[in-house]
C-alpha cells in the first residue's frame, strides 16, 4: 500500500479532518504533507482530531463542580487552619523565650575567682 492509500484510509478513520478543510483552515495537501512527514501516531494531529465539544463538555463539568462547592465551609476551613498556625507560632515563640538562659553579665572589675 502506498502512502496516498494509507493517507486516504487515515482520513476515513478520522472524519474530523474534513471539517478543517471545509472551513478553510487547512488543505488536503497540507494534511498529506503532515502525514508524510510525521505519520499517523504523531501529536501534530491532536489539534485537528480533538473535538472542541469535548473541551466545552470538560469545561462545563468543572464549572458544575465549582458551583456545587460550599464557599462558606471552605472559608471556615481556611479560618480554622489559620488559627491553628497562629497557635503553633505562639507556642514556638513561648518555648524559645523559656529556653533562653538567664545569663548575668559579669562585672568588668571582677575576676573569675573573686
Amino acid at each position: 500500500m502506498d502512502t496516498i492509500e494509507k493517507f486516504k484510509s487515515f482520513v476515513k478513520e478520522n472524519p474530523k479532518l474534513l471539517k478543517h478543510v471545509q472551513n478553510g483552515s487547512m488543505t488536503w495537501q497540507k494534511f498529506y504533507e503532515m502525514y508524510d512527514m510525521y505519520g499517523e501516531d504523531s501529536n501534530v494531529w491532536d489539534n485537528y482530531l480533538k473535538d472542541k465539544t469535548e473541551d466545552i463538555t470538560a469545561s462545563l463539568g468543572i464549572f458544575e463542580m465549582l458551583k456545587k462547592l460550599d464557599l462558606d465551609s471552605i472559608q471556615n476551613g481556611v479560618n480554622s487552619m489559620q488559627r491553628v498556625v497562629e497557635l503553633f507560632q505562639d507556642m514556638v515563640k513561648k518555648n524559645n523565650k523559656d529556653k533562653a538562659p538567664d545569663i548575668k553579665p559579669r562585672p568588668i572589675y571582677k575576676h573569675f575567682e573573686d
